[in-house]
């Protein structure tokens, strides 16, 4: 039975040791796909699996088969310490992994797509777009700018106004204070009119009594 998805494939075979395709001994496909090559997992003896992945760099597949080879001395070394057969384990099973040769055309990034040529029209479109922008933006500035003087406009005639305002009340209170001074001066100036009159009437009196009495002596 062999099950396919994609560009992954699993398949049942038999591979020796030495990585020859031969059929199952109990049953399974008869050998393995041809068309996907890449790295083929098996199972001995009674099951194989093989799973084909896409090609690798060329890298990455010297780095797989130094662990793989890694991993077959270390199995043989097991093998013989257990006194099992060689390509086996206990529970009489074994594993190998056969990387097929990588893909140099997969190693290339692939060329960044083409732009789309544009018309004139369109680039007329685009031109017109980027006009109206700017407009609108020269607009915009514009009119900030003549809000922005508006309001310096306002905030100066405010001023001015506060500032005649606050000259006329000073002024106010300066001929206050001046009348009340004025009326002040004119209240003492006629209190002390008042008092010299009551003083010189005083003196008349005086003057009078004294010229009587001189009379009446002689």
């Amino acid at each position: 039975m062999c099950a396919r998805l994609g560009w992954w494939s699993t398949e049942l075979a038999v591979i020796s040791t030495r990585g020859t395709q031969s059929k199952a001994s109990q049953g399974g496909c008869d050998s393995i796909s041809k068309d996907s090559p890449g790295l083929c997992l098996f199972k001995s003896p009674v099951v194989a699996v093989s799973v084909c992945v896409p090609p690798l760099p060329l890298r990455l597949t010297h780095m797989l088969q130094e662990q793989v080879l890694l991993m077959s001395i270390f199995r043989q070394l097991i093998a013989q310490v257990l006194g099992q057969g060689a390509g086996q384990t206990r529970l009489g099973q074994a594993f190998e992994v056969i990387l097929a040769a990588s893909d140099p055309k997969g190693e290339f990034p692939l060329s960044p797509p083409k732009k789309k040529e544009m018309s004139l029209e369109e680039i007329q479109r685009k031109l017109d777009a980027a006009e109206e922008r700017r407009k609108n933006h020269e607009a915009e500035v514009l009119k900030h700018l003549a809000e922005k003087r508006e309001h310096e406009k306002e905030v100066l005639q405010k001023a001015m106004e506060e500032n005649n305002n606050f000259s006329k009340i000073a002024e106010e209170k300066l001929n206050q204070k001046m009348e009340a001074n004025k009326e002040n001066r004119t209240a003492l100036l006629a209190a002390m009119n008042d008092k010299f009159k009551e003083k010189d009437k005083k003196l008349e009196e005086v003057r009078k009594n004294k010229e009587t009495k001189e009379g009446t002596e002689d």
